[in-house]
């Protein structure tokens, strides 16, 4: 059968004063009234339901897992005793499932990405699954590029290499390529032989298990604190603990033999930050995204405004800027300098006195 493993450990630093070590960015409703992670449980729905859908979280969000994704089954909330990456998630998540379903498919997913076209985004993902079935492939899926995006990883593929993925076309893959700078992604963006690195994978269980022997043996050894019927709280510390902190980009895809990809186009984003929330989000007339019950803007235009209180927030004579007011910060920046508010939350981390603000 077909399970969905849904990647749900990051802090988003990039989204503070409202995402919080307490509260990050995957369990906020950024758009709409469902948070980010119920919306990734929302878009399979039809293609694979909620029992089938594991998460894999930090230890500390197990029970807010649970509040906002009650049908998914309690066995299939992993805790993460502490942050590894990507690559240990993914083989712990692939063992649990194996020991369940030996023939387990995996389709893994960010919890914290948007998708405007979720009927094209299954219909790529069941094509992506006929693949890793028939080829006993590592499939990943690819963004195709419109833009020149220094912060994203690259795909390349053999666009004359490809197999039949249900509606779909599957590629070969040449290989992988970390963050560009400006003008190699130019580069890529005029080869047409490049897509954007989604970080969404399907695979079999089993497929992908195999790919931890050959390249990553050290984890593969791990897993056999995992292997027992029901995997305890303790045997995950036990494997996480004794874990090399490591993606599996660059653990296993990187090094794979038998890779495809499919090219997707349904507008996907990552969304990154505060800037990438403005774009989608919905504005008013003065081009303003504006979520707060009292406002005040005069002569300003192309901003964001989120307000948790019932101040009045005003703005007067400025552009292209984020106001995020929560119950004890405000955030003020510049909407094309919203990737440096990680710098902020490095700043209060290293200020024993200000910590209690993350």
């Amino acid at each position: 059968m077909i399970y969905a493993v849904i990647m749900a450990g990051g802090s988003g630093t990039r989204f503070w004063p409202r995402s919080t070590q307490e509260n990050p960015k995957q369990f906020l409703k950024l758009f709409g009234d469902r948070t980010m992670i119920q919306s990734t449980v929302d878009r399979l729905k039809g293609f694979i339901p909620e029992e089938r859908s594991m998460v894999v979280t930090n230890e500390r969000y197990v029970e807010k897992v649970g509040a906002q994704l009650p049908g998914i089954p309690p066995s299939f909330v992993i805790g993460e005793p502490v942050a590894r990456n990507t690559a240990p998630c993914i083989a712990a998540a692939a063992q649990i499932l194996f020991n369940k379903d030996p023939g387990a498919v995996m389709v893994v997913l960010p919890a914290d990405h948007h998708v405007l076209n979720d009927a094209t985004f299954r219909s790529l993902l069941a094509g992506a699954t006929e693949t890793a079935m028939e080829e006993q492939s590592l499939v990943t899926v690819g963004i195709r590029p419109d833009r020149p995006e220094t912060g994203y990883g690259y795909i390349r593929y053999n666009r004359s290499a490809q197999v039949k993925a249900g509606s779909h076309e599957a590629y070969e893959v040449k290989n992988f390529t970390e963050k560009p700078g400006r003008d190699e992604a130019m580069a890529f963006l005029e080869s047409g032989d490049y897509l954007w690195n989604s970080g969404m994978f399907i695979w079999k269980a089993e497929t992908i298990l195999e790919a931890f022997r050959l390249y990553q043996p050290d984890i593969y050894d791990k897993l056999g604190y995992l292997k027992s019927e029901k995997v305890t709280q303790d045997d995950l510390t036990r494997f996480y603990t004794s874990c090399p902190s490591i993606s599996v980009d660059y653990g296993i895809m990187e090094k794979a033999s038998k890779v495809h990809v499919l090219p997707g186009d349904f507008g996907w984003s990552d969304v990154g930050s505060w800037k990438t929330v403005y774009t989608l989000a919905e504005k008013n007339g003065l081009s303003n995204c504006i979520s707060a019950s009292k406002t005040s803007v005069q002569n300003s235009r192309g901003n964001l405004i989120h307000s948790e209180s019932n101040k009045i927030i005003s703005l007067v004579g400025v552009e292209n800027m984020a106001v995020v007011e929560t119950e004890d910060a405000i955030l003020v920046c510049n909407l094309d300098h919203s990737q440096d508010v990680k710098k902020v939350v490095e700043h209060l981390k290293g200020r024993p006195d200000l910590k209690k603000y993350l």
